[in-house]
């Protein structure tokens, strides 16, 4: 389910940075940019004329291989993971950011410069509600040739655990847990990228890790290696001199956790993740991680947004009483019979309403509207949806009985499906910004068995009555 958790942020001002690519070895420039409410993060290539957006959705993902790529028009944004995780870790929800080349650098292999830089420049709370993904039930993905899986419950807040196990003494089974994505740049933001020195060989014939070094990522040794392996690993690193030892960790650089890999996968799984478009409510066991199966998931949950974004309908008990009755609305409406539309407040927060209007025959406009085929009147719909928003704002003083709800704008209305005699109309509206002054911003949707028939965006200010 989609929830209006928290006000949206972004950047105070913008941050400037630069280094080198892990697999490019070319050295790039970055600018983080704050963004206007509902933005998102996108990715700009500056280098490129006219500039290339890319926005941070799993759905742009074109690459998992060593890194997450994204991309659009044969246009790539390369090693994207440390700084969304960067970004999410800190609680902005809107940021462009800028980059002057194809990969993000990699700085020391973890997040901490874009952490501290971001801590430097400052937040700045904005006046819209971010979306949240609450989960509500189990989901599981599972990856039956590797043995990754990925468990998403149902929890008060997000919290990430994730298992590593790369069946070698040198780096052996660990875990990593963050039971507040506050603790990000404490806990996790300082974690090395890793490699085993088996792999390194690899990664140097594929003409990849350009920009690697023992100042940017921690290698375990699992397997002792020649004299020949030994020298492109010297000319590669731009080292003098290479201490291997047997299930140690090349020149025994010290680590800044004993579980600093299983910290580092779980960095990585935050910045993949975050390519869902929005933060995630619940408990997640990560299980071998890696980007294939991070990617995989955040298209599975990015999925089920989108299904529900098309519904959005809301999820009522009808067997609970409901929140106010129409003796409650009457005491707080001003409104009266015949043009009283709404029966009943099914649910009330400070962010949002829903409320509940029976469609009969012995509506007077039916006579009228149309003789012999009776449709409710899309205005009407209007109205009704309008009065259960007027409730919503009209809670937030002591004194309701003693206010008047205007109109003062009404935007990009829809209408879907016509509504007939015996029809029960839902209604739906969460503010889009905070409520200031006795005005109320909201979108609202109305559906009859669980269709979308009509929606729109309303502001209504309340405003004390002549005595």
């Amino acid at each position: 389910m989609i929830k209006k958790k928290h006000l949206q942020k972004t950047l105070l001002k913008e941050i400037n940075l630069e280094g080198i690519g892990l697999h490019t070895g070319l050295n790039t420039k970055l600018k983080l940019l704050p963004a206007e409410e509902n933005t998102g993060v996108i990715f700009k290539r500056k280098d490129i004329n006219p500039n290339i957006e890319i926005p941070a959705l799993a759905s742009y993902v074109v690459n998992t291989e060593r890194g997450t790529t994204l991309g659009t028009e044969n246009i790539l944004i390369k090693t994207t993971e440390h700084i969304l995780a960067s970004i999410t870790g800190c609680g902005i929800n809107n940021c462009i950011i800028e980059v002057y080349g194809e990969e993000i650098p990699i700085m020391d292999g973890s997040s901490k410069k874009f952490v501290d830089e971001i801590k430097k420049a400052g937040l700045k709370e904005q006046n819209i509600f971010q979306d949240v993904f609450v989960v509500e039930k189990n989901i599981t993905i599972k990856n039956d040739e590797n043995g990754s899986e990925i468990i998403l419950v149902p929890n008060e807040k997000l919290s990430i655990t994730t298992l590593i196990d790369y069946g070698t003494k040198a780096l052996g089974s660990q875990n990593a847990v963050l039971n507040n994505i506050e603790d990000f740049s404490t806990e996790i933001a300082s974690s090395r990228t890793f490699s085993l020195l088996s792999e390194l060989e690899i990664l140097i014939n594929q003409n990849l890790i350009k920009g690697g070094n023992l100042d940017n990522s921690v290698v375990y040794v699992d397997k002792l290696i020649d004299n020949t392996s030994l020298n492109k690993l010297k000319n590669q690193f731009n080292e003098d001199k290479l201490i291997i030892e047997e299930n140690g960790i090349v020149n025994n650089i010290e680590l800044n956790y004993p579980n600093e890999a299983a910290r580092h996968k779980l960095l990585d799984f935050i910045g993949d993740i975050s390519l869902i478009g929005m933060p995630i409510q619940g408990k997640i066991i990560s299980n071998k991680p890696g980007h294939k199966i991070n990617v995989d998931f955040a298209k599975e949950i990015l999925g089920q947004i989108k299904t529900e974004k098309k519904s959005n309908y809301p999820s009522v008990d009808f067997n609970k009483p409901p929140v106010m009755d129409i003796n409650q609305i009457m005491a707080m409406l001003p409104h009266r019979p015949p043009f009283l539309l709404v029966d009943k407040i099914l649910e009330l927060s400070d962010k949002h309403v829903v409320g509940l209007k029976n469609v009969t025959m012995n509506e007077t406009f039916f006579q009228g509207h149309f003789p012999g085929t009776p449709v409710m009147p899309g205005v009407l719909q209007i109205e009704s949806m309008a009065q259960a928003g007027g409730v919503l704002v009209l809670s937030t003083v002591p004194d309701p009985e003693n206010y008047l709800t205007f109109f003062m704008k009404i935007d990009n209305v829809k209408f879907k499906r016509p509504v007939y005699p015996g029809d029960t109309l839902i209604f739906k509206l969460e503010l889009l910004t905070s409520i200031r002054r006795g005005i109320c911003n909201m979108k609202g949707y109305g559906f009859v068995n669980g269709h979308i028939v009509s929606e729109g965006e309303l502001m209504a200010q309340i405003s004390k009555k002549n005595k």
